[in-house]
Formats: C-alpha cells, sequence, structure tokens
C-alpha cells in the first residue's frame, strides 16, 4: 500500500436505521483495509441539527399517520430528475458545510449511503469545486431516480438483477458493481445453528420463527404477527424483537402473556445474526438491511407489513426471486408460515434461492471497489481468517 493511508470519507442521514448501519459497516471494512475513515450524518452535521430532526419527525410522521401520502412522494420523487427544482433544492442541501468538510479532511474517496448527501457531492462536483471521486451504495434492492445523480462515478448496488435497472436509466455499465448491500461483520461468518439455539435457550429439535421490524418497531405490524404467532396450532417456538419501541415491547408482552415461554419478547439487542442463526423462518417487513442480513444468513423470509416505497419494491425482488414469500392479512400471514414450515422442502427451496442472492463480504467488496477502482490504492487481500480478526477487532 501507499506509505500514506488513503483517506475515505462516508456520509450518511438517519432516516431508518440502513443507511447508519451500511456506513459503520463500511468504516469497519475501510479500516481493516488500511484506510483512514471518517462517518458523518448528512442531515444533522452538513445540514443543521434541527432540521435533523424536524424532518425526521416529519418523516415519521408520513409513514405512521398518512402513509399514502408518503406512498404518493416516493412515486413522484421517482418521476423527477434528482437535479429538478421541484425537490425543493434538496439536491445542493447542506453543500456549504460539505465544502468545508472536504477541504479540512481531505478525503481520497467520498462514498454516500442516502442519496441526499450523493445529491451534494455530485453538485459541487457539476460546479467544479471538487475532484474527489464519489461512490453511492444502494440500501435497498431498487432503483429510484433520487438515488440516479449526474457525476457519480460509481454505483454499489445489493443484488446482480439491480445492474441492468440502473444501466437501463442510463447509467454506463462500467459504473455498476453488484457487491451486496454492507453489513456488519458477523454477517460474513458462517454461524452454528445449533450453537445459536444453545445459547439462546431453546429446543435444539423444534421450529423457530423470528418476527422483528427492523430497529424502530412501530413502523411493521408485531402486534398483528405476534397473535398470529401465538394462535398457531404448530408446535413452535418464537422471539420478537421490538426495536428501540419500549412501549411497543410493552404491548407484545401483553399479547402474548398466555403463549408462556413458547414466545418470547425482547427489546433491542444487537444480537441479529445469533437470532436469524437459530431460526427456521423470519417474519418482517422488507426493509433493504433486514433483507440483506436474512440473505447473508440464506434465512426464509415471510414479508408482512412493508411499508409504501422503497420496502414494497424490496419485497417484490425477494419474492420474485424466490427467497421470500408474501403476506397482506393476518389471516393470510397464518397460512403462508404455516404452509411454509410444514409443507416437505418448502424451507430448503427458499433458503436455497436466498443463498443464489448472497454476496460474499459485502462491505469489504465495497471497500476494494472504492480504494483500488476510485483511489488506485491495492487494498489487502482479504481472507476468511482477516474477515475473522476484523470482526474481534483484532
Amino acid at each position: 500500500m501507499n506509505a500514506v493511508a488513503p483517506r475515505a470519507l462516508v456520509l450518511s442521514a438517519s432516516y431508518g436505521s440502513g443507511h447508519n448501519a451500511a456506513a459503520r459497516a463500511l468504516e469497519s471494512a475501510l479500516q481493516s483495509a488500511g484506510a483512514q475513515t471518517r462517518v458523518v450524518d448528512h442531515f444533522r452535521e452538513l445540514v443543521h441539527p434541527a432540521f435533523d430532526q424536524w424532518s425526521r419527525r416529519l418523516f415519521n410522521f408520513l409513514l405512521y399517520a398518512v402513509p399514502v401520502l408518503w406512498a404518493l412522494g416516493y412515486w413522484i420523487g421517482d418521476q423527477l430528475p434528482a437535479s429538478s427544482d421541484f425537490v425543493l433544492g434538496m439536491g445542493s442541501l447542506g453543500t456549504a458545510r460539505l465544502r468545508s468538510l472536504l477541504e479540512s479532511f481531505r478525503p481520497d474517496v467520498v462514498v454516500s449511503t442516502h442519496p441526499t448527501p450523493a445529491g451534494a457531492m455530485s453538485y459541487l462536483r457539476r460546479k467544479g469545486l471538487t475532484r474527489v471521486p464519489h461512490a453511492l451504495v444502494y440500501t435497498d434492492f431498487t432503483v429510484h431516480r433520487q438515488w440516479l445523480h449526474p457525476v457519480v462515478d460509481l454505483y454499489c448496488v445489493p443484488a446482480e438483477g439491480i445492474r441492468p435497472l440502473l444501466i437501463a436509466r442510463g447509467v454506463p455499465p462500467e459504473r455498476v458493481l453488484a457487491t451486496g448491500l454492507p453489513l456488519r461483520p458477523e454477517f460474513d461468518e458462517v454461524a452454528d445453528s445449533a450453537a445459536a439455539r444453545k445459547a439462546l435457550g431453546l429446543d435444539p429439535d423444534g421450529l423457530v420463527v423470528l418476527a422483528m421490524a427492523g430497529a424502530f418497531g412501530w413502523t411493521g405490524r408485531l402486534p398483528e404477527a405476534a397473535r398470529v404467532l401465538c394462535d398457531l396450532p404448530l408446535p413452535l417456538q418464537a422471539i420478537i424483537v421490538a426495536g428501540r419501541d419500549e412501549r411497543l415491547a410493552g404491548r407484545l408482552r401483553e399479547i402474548t402473556r398466555d403463549a408462556g415461554p413458547r414466545v418470547r419478547v425482547l427489546g433491542y439487542t444487537p444480537e441479529i445474526r445469533q437470532l436469524m442463526a437459530a431460526a427456521n423462518l423470519l417474519v418482517t417487513k422488507a426493509g433493504g438491511a433486514s433483507l440483506a442480513e436474512a440473505i447473508a444468513c440464506e434465512l426464509p423470509v415471510v414479508s408482512f407489513g412493508s411499508l409504501s416505497g422503497p420496502e414494497k419494491r424490496n419485497e417484490r425482488f425477494v419474492v420474485k426471486a424466490g427467497g421470500a414469500l408474501r403476506a397482506r392479512s393476518a389471516g393470510e400471514l397464518a397460512s403462508v408460515v404455516t404452509n411454509a414450515l410444514v409443507e416437505p422442502g418448502a424451507l430448503k427451496v427458499l433458503s436455497q434461492r436466498m443463498g443464489e442472492l448472497r454476496p460474499p463480504a459485502a462491505a469489504h467488496a465495497v471497500a476494494r471497489a472504492l480504494l483500488e477502482r476510485l483511489v488506485g490504492t491495492q487494498s489487502r487481500a482479504f481472507s476468511p481468517s482477516d474477515a475473522e480478526r476484523a470482526a474481534r477487532g483484532g
């Protein structure tokens, strides 16, 4: 490698949890490859903390109270170029502070895990105010026009099936790389299902269903899923993860109280890899990060409670690929889960399809692409032992 370590700036945003999760995974992989790395929340640090707080409240309100408006806004955004005047200046938001950050940190490469900072970088490049190479990492299994910017050197997408969608929209093929969606290091490792079940106190031979709805569980339909899992006439064990929503966790415990120890409710936990290793089936809304984690674990999915917009498109992608099933109502969820668990070979086929979507070590693939394609630095070749040491922080 060069005597001076390359500098990488990672731009993210706190809308949902997937963008920041991908940014942190990239931070770890870039550091393992020898880069100096800084992660910046675009709205909080480069626009204003008040704007960040206000806009996230508006975002959450739309999702919770008027999802039809969120769906309409998402659709309209897909009809407009990212540089259109009708997107209310979002494409240039935060450019002044971003330019100052580029001058002070002096990165060799910038990578965005959210479309707004990508727009700000593209704006500065178009104006000739910076020449720093720039990549955009997709955090959903879909293509949306607000993720397409005039000056992006490399698009890293979560699956091979997404590449032709970008190319069809005019992105040069050499600028689109199917890397997978960056995940925490533990998702690069093969997990022992029996060991995971033992650690969790689960029956080693029984059926285990995991239900969750991302880090903020209120955005899904976990209460309905909990009732279904409690009422199914199957000898299954269920773990329901409420995420950071303590009020929801209390409600779920009330719903599942009569089910006894076979249904367990957890709050926020960082042990998602272990839970997925123990499960036979995952019930979840189709957030990009959740699907990517399930794909990495080759865990069959029943998509339930997906939000309009990117999650519905994620759902279509993974269902079409054959790794997931879809349920629209509680009654349909009961039927779909039952069939998946009792039909001979059903779980095996779904798991195999998920395995076909699985990219190896996505975060490291992105890091290598950034350093070798955009910086010209030869990153260290990563072996399984390297990945294991990185996961331990060694």
